[in-house]
């Protein structure tokens, strides 16, 4: 019996390269995209597209696919007699609707956390990155000096400012323990749910004291106040339809001029277009985002095509979802699956195999 064909999705990098070359000697077929078809999370895809990504797809038997990148709807799933096996990376893919794929027959595997994992983790390292690229001009004063100019403005300084937290839960608190260590910032917390209670366990969770020399370490405030004081927001909340468009223009209006808004977590948490009007109006000093409402971004996103910086408009950041995107990580998680579907095919257990219960 023939092999199935194997696709590798988004594999923008080529980093899967060597993991499935164990496959490709094993006598499989394996062929890797480095393009997105179908972007997520996106409301107006064409049939077009849509009909020609099911045609891409349709030979395959065996699909690894990277969280979040293309996303696999009932209407897809449908359109796909060939398919098998369904492998993505995480323990979790809100892109895919496992329910239908169960009702398929289709397994759904993702990846379990490796021994040995570092702390902190690579998206923590991102929103520190991001936060200090934007408060020291880094990206501008590069392109600047490529130019042949020289200083054009001055940095902003975060020791002793304060941090607006967003959603303290492991990510949240992370980047808050470097910002308070490394910056003397203090900090404070907003989420739907969140008690002081649980902001000190937080706290004693990344090493810190509860209570610091000027109160709580973490202390929480009411969402109106975490905006208005905060020198540095960030957002940190996990996306859910409770919280899809929870930061609105009422929030972003009560920023200090000289505030930085960073989002590492989810585009939709946030109105983009609450979000756009108060960079373009330069209400605020900056903004860095990693995560965007369309990914991949739009060629003609107003993120991309407006001169910001310029004309009294906020200076902006921009990274394309590389918060978790780390070579030995990614080439780990492809090594997960290329062992998955080499137990497949002999019939054992798999791991981190999905609940039919979707996401």
């Amino acid at each position: 019996m023939a092999l199935p064909k194997i696709a590798v999705l988004d594999d923008y990098q080529k980093l899967s390269e060597k993991p499935f070359d164990k496959l490709r000697a094993a006598g499989y077929e394996v062929t890797v995209f480095t393009d997105t078809l179908l972007p997520y999370n996106h409301p107006d895809t064409p049939q077009d597209i849509k009909d020609a990504l099911a045609r891409r797809l349709e030979p395959f038997g065996i699909i690894s696919t990277m969280r979040e990148r293309t996303p696999f709807p009932a209407e897809l799933v449908g359109r796909l007699p060939n398919l098998k096996l369904l492998l993505t990376t995480g323990k979790r893919n809100a892109a895919l609707d496992v329910r239908a794929l169960a009702a398929r027959g289709v397994p759904v595997i993702g990846t379990a956390a490796r021994p040995g994992h570092r702390e902190p983790d690579s998206t923590t390292q991102h929103c520190v990155a991001l936060i200090l690229a934007l408060a020291r001009n880094v990206p501008q004063d590069d392109a600047v000096v490529k130019a042949g100019g020289w200083q054009t403005t001055a940095a902003t300084g975060l020791a002793g400012k304060t941090l607006g937290v967003v959603g303290l839960g492991r990510l949240g608190a992370s980047v808050a323990r470097i910002m308070h260590l490394a910056f003397g910032m203090r900090v404070v917390a907003w989420s739907p749910n969140l008690t002081q209670e649980r902001a000190d366990e937080r706290a004693q969770a990344v090493g810190l004291p509860v209570e610091g020399a000027d109160g709580k370490t973490f202390a929480t405030v009411g969402r109106d106040a975490l905006f208005a004081t905060a020198d540095v927001v960030t957002v940190q909340l996990v996306l859910s339809e409770r919280s899809r468009g929870l930061i609105t223009a009422a929030d972003l209006g009560r920023l200090k001029p000289s505030a930085l808004f960073v989002n590492t977590a989810r585009g939709p948490l946030v109105v983009e277009a609450d979000l756009l009007d108060v960079a373009r109006r330069g209400a605020i000093r900056g903004v860095a985002l990693d995560v965007f409402e369309i990914e991949p971004l739009p060629r003609d996103s107003e993120w991309v095509t407006t001169r910001w910086g310029e004309q009294g408009r906020s200076r902006v950041v921009l990274s394309p979802h590389m918060g978790y995107v780390e070579g030995d990580t990614i080439a780990s998680w492809y090594e997960t699956h290329v062992e998955n579907i080499l137990r497949w095919e002999k019939g054992e257990a798999l791991e981190a195999v999905f609940a039919d219960t979707g996401y």
